[in-house]
């Protein structure tokens, strides 16, 4: 399978899990559920359109790698200090709260993987 293509479905997943967390958090409690939230949408657009419009260019990799670093750190502080067990693990749908978290991560780690070999592949002087 072509990189290019494997991207392309790595981003696209990408966006899918951070909507259904952003979700899950507005469902929850976490998150106030007000027009604040909305700032995550054009973020996912600029993605979107790197991800299917400059699929293979330059500008196509850095944006999906700036987002993908972005949606890797929703993770990393869902689990720093009392992580996602006690109240969290407990509730209705913590397992898909936690799939999701977990999901987002490798897709967007394999984003940031795939994005970066295709930035090295298009410098300059390796052309």
């Amino acid at each position: 399978m072509k990189q290019n293509v494997v991207l392309t479905i790595a981003s696209l997943l990408s966006i899918l899990f951070m909507t259904f967390h952003l979700t899950d958090d507005i469902v929850r409690g976490m998150e106030p559920g007000t027009l604040s939230n909305l700032i995550v949408l054009p973020i996912l657009v600029v993605q979107l359109y790197g991800t299917l419009m400059l699929a293979g260019k330059r500008s196509g990799y850095v944006i999906i790698l700036l987002a993908s670093l972005l949606e890797l750190v929703v993770p990393v502080v869902h689990m720093k200090g009392a992580g996602v067990g006690g109240p969290i693990a407990n509730s209705n749908g913590a397992f898909f709260f936690i799939w999701t978290l977990l999901a987002l991560g490798v897709t967007a780690l394999f984003s940031v993987i795939l994005s970066a070999r295709g930035l090295w592949e298009h410098l300059p002087w390796r052309q």
